[in-house]
């Protein structure tokens, strides 16, 4: 793989920092791939070619390629980083994806960059983000320099990530809308982005297991003259550990000496976050768990995303308190079309089991103990 042209373009109203990819290996068509922002935004973008060396790696492993070439300069800190990355990969691929050779060559100096400490976070609107964004606000004073202060919504992740399910522009819009009230209240700047990065290989079980978390720190080091530290929050608990495209092993490999990463928050349970997100109003009534991007709901409440995080609300007894969802209830029927033992979905339900109980839905606990067995 080459990466070459790395260049910033201005529009209308969106900077763009690409990056040209020609495939060695790999009969792939050559792609500009890019990281996009609005106007407003657009003097934080850095030409910083550490931003595609982290997006590119992981299809790069995928497809075979046996070396990624880049003319720009990296961070020596992330070469190394890279090193691990790749080496997690081979062993969570059971030796598929192998270690390639990175020839580029590496900065002597630091660039000139940000100047003054500044937290951002990645801001999906999902409960792992919230958390996040709430425990830092209540353990960090605001002018602590770890206090988060920007958030990146970012297009092209969950929403229009998926080429052949549209890029569904007008949902990205809703959701953006639906955090700005949060974002406000934190007292941070919401920060659009616009990627095609996912789009170099679209198949899920890869960007769940292996990529996505490669992608958002992609999107960290495009952004690293605006800030130094990037939280990725958490998407398992310690005891749940499986290999994920974001992982504590993983994330912080991705960091430069001028961009630290967090993995933050592996020590709570699905059902510790989502009681810690129903004490705070603004985000219980705005979040966003939903995969299906529906057109008319934030969450449409049917898919197995979705039902689960209900199932966790039923169980805390607040399902009712939120207008994040439209239905007040779950019924056994509602689980029956999913299977609860993929995707590393199990410990997510055996969470649920206890306080359903209390709760006294045997029916529930009835059906998901079933389906355990399927």
């Amino acid at each position: 793989m080459r990466l070459s042209k790395l260049d910033i373009i201005n529009t209308n109203n969106r900077v763009r920092l690409t990056t040209r990819v020609l495939w060695e290996e790999s009969d792939q068509p050559a792609r500009d791939v890019f990281i996009e922002t609005e106007k407003p935004f657009g003097d934080d973008l850095s030409l910083n070619a550490d931003a595609f060396l982290v997006g590119c790696l992981i299809p790069a492993m995928n497809f075979g390629e046996k070396r990624i070439v880049l003319e720009d300069s990296v961070s020596p800190y992330l070469r190394e980083g890279v090193d691990t990355v790749m080496a997690l990969m081979q062993q969570w691929s059971n030796g598929r994806m192998k270690p390639l050779d990175i020839e580029a060559p590496v900065r002597s100096l630091m660039n000139s960059g940000c100047h003054k400490p500044r937290a951002a976070m990645v801001f999906s609107g999902g409960i792992d983000s919230l958390v996040t964004l709430r425990l830092n606000r209540q353990q960090y004073a605001e002018g602590h320099p770890g206090a988060i202060r920007d958030g990146f919504i970012i297009h092209g992740f969950d929403i229009g990530g998926v080429m052949e399910r549209g890029m569904k522009y007008h949902v990205f819009d809703r959701a953006r809308e639906s955090l700005a009230a949060v974002a406000d209240e934190a007292r941070i700047s919401l920060i659009p982005v616009y990627t095609n990065i996912r789009h170099l290989c679209d198949d899920r079980a890869l960007w769940l297991d292996y990529f996505f978390g490669a992608v958002l720190a992609s999107v960290g080091h495009a952004f690293s003259s605006r800030m130094n530290l990037l939280y990725i929050a958490a998407s398992f608990d310690l005891p749940n550990l499986v290999p994920c495209g974001s992982h504590p092993l993983l994330d912080p490999e991705y960091a430069s000496y001028r961009l630290r990463i967090r993995h933050s928050h592996a020590a709570l349970s699905r059902m510790t976050k989502l009681k810690i997100i129903s004490k705070w109003n603004t985000a219980f009534q705005n979040f966003r768990v939903c995969l299906a991007n529906v057109p008319d709901r934030l969450n449409c409440g049917k898919c197995e995303k979705c039902v689960r995080t209900m199932l966790g609300l039923l169980g805390l007894g607040v399902l009712d308190k939120t207008s994040a969802f439209v239905e007040n209830d779950v019924t056994p029927d509602m689980l029956s079309p999913f299977k609860i033992t993929i995707r590393h979905r199990p410990p997510f339900y055996r969470e649920l089991l206890e306080p359903l109980q209390a709760r006294g839905r045997d029916d529930l606990v009835d059906i998901i103990l079933r389906k355990f067995d399927e």
